[in-house]
C-alpha cells in the first residue's frame, strides 16, 4: 500500500481511529534527511500491506506538528490502534524502521 497524505483533516480518521498499526512520517521538501528518508518509509509501506503509512508535511500542517511536539524533522511515530508507541528521530535505516512497527 502506497503512503498517503495527512492532513489535519483526515488525521481522526486515518490515525487516531484506524485499527492496527500506523507510521507517520513527518518530514518537509527543504530537509535533506527527510529526502533521503522517504523512499525508506515508501519501500516499508509496499512491503509491510498491513501497516498504514502516512507522511506528514509539517510546512503544510503546522498544527499536527505542534500537537505532537515535532520539534526536529524527520521524525517518525508509530500508532497502534490509535495510541502511540514509538517515536524515532532523524535519519534512520529501513531495518530500524521495520524494528518501530514491533
Amino acid at each position: 500500500m502506497a503512503a498517503i497524505v495527512i492532513t489535519k483533516e483526515n488525521f481522526d480518521s486515518e490515525v487516531l481511529k484506524a485499527e492496527g498499526t500506523v507510521l507517520v512520517d513527518f518530514w518537509a521538501t527543504w530537509c535533506g534527511p527527510c529526502r533521503m528518508l522517504s523512499p525508506i518509509v515508501d519501500e516499508v509501506a509496499s512491503e509491510h500491506p498491513d501497516v498504514k503509512v502516512g507522511k506528514i508535511n509539517v510546512d503544510e500542517q503546522p498544527e499536527l506538528a505542534q500537537q505532537f511536539g515535532i520539534m526536529s524533522i524527520p521524525t517518525l511515530l508509530v500508532f497502534k490502534n490509535g495510541e502511540k508507541v514509538q517515536e524515532s528521530v532523524g535519519l534512520i535505516p529501513k531495518e530500524k524502521v521495520e524494528a518501530l512497527l514491533g
